[in-house]
């Protein structure tokens, strides 16, 4: 179980996102001012990694977008993933952590593949231990999956809008590509028998809506 510190980050997450969204591609918009609007945590049953797919909204009125950002924070920097490295901060309990996108991190995927195939309940974003029954899986059924800490990250590919993380599960010779939205839209569904992962987030005038986080994705020749 993650435990939720009530403390301080130097620089706090906002701040840091305000200086990596801009660089990518399928940031909407120019100049970045992130508000947290949404999302869940997932636990890492090893207990080392924080995991949050953190919903922030950019923007003002009508030309407002909100962007999914998963994100992973460590005590040591992951090996190889100095490109998806969003910053370093400190926080008021563990020290210094390293953030990560957290498409990137292999604890992540594994994790989110988890939560696919029922291994894993998505967890209140800001307490501890408090499972998020808003958040809805659409489950994807892996025929002779017998772990899910044996999901293997492949590659990630960014596009205008997403983010393509293909992975190799156990007991499956093809690989397995989940896309991970980065523009979010409010209403938007599974398709029916498509798996994936649906949740809410709050628009500039308070209202909450839902819409699609991540999803199965087939047909792409991988």
């Amino acid at each position: 179980m993650a435990v939720v510190h009530q403390t301080t980050m130097q620089p706090t997450k906002l701040e840091l996102l305000t200086e990596w969204l801009p660089t990518r591609e399928w940031h909407a918009g120019g100049e970045a001012r992130p508000e947290r609007v949404g999302g869940f945590r997932l636990d890492d049953p090893a207990g080392e990694v924080g995991i949050e797919f953190m919903a922030v909204t950019d923007g003002e009125g009508d030309g407002a977008t909100t962007h999914l950002v998963p994100l992973t924070y460590r005590g040591e920097p992951l090996d190889g993933a100095e490109h998806a490295l969003v910053g370093t901060s400190e926080h008021g309990v563990l020290g210094k952590r390293w953030i990560y996108d957290g498409t990137h991190d292999p604890v992540l995927v594994g994790q989110l593949y988890a939560l696919l195939t029922g291994r894993a309940q998505a967890q209140a974003q800001s307490l501890s231990d408090v499972p998020d029954l808003t958040v809805a899986v659409s489950p994807l059924t892996v025929e002779g999956a017998a772990d899910a800490a044996g999901a293997e990250l492949v590659r990630v590919e960014d596009g205008p809008d997403h983010t393509d993380v293909v992975l190799r599960t156990p007991g499956t010779p093809a690989a397995l590509t989940l896309r991970v939205r980065r523009v979010l839209h409010a209403g938007t569904d599974l398709d029916p028998g498509v798996a994936g992962v649906t949740a809410e987030w709050r628009l500039p005038d308070g209202t909450s809506v839902r819409g699609v986080f991540a999803a199965e994705v087939t047909g792409l020749g991988v």
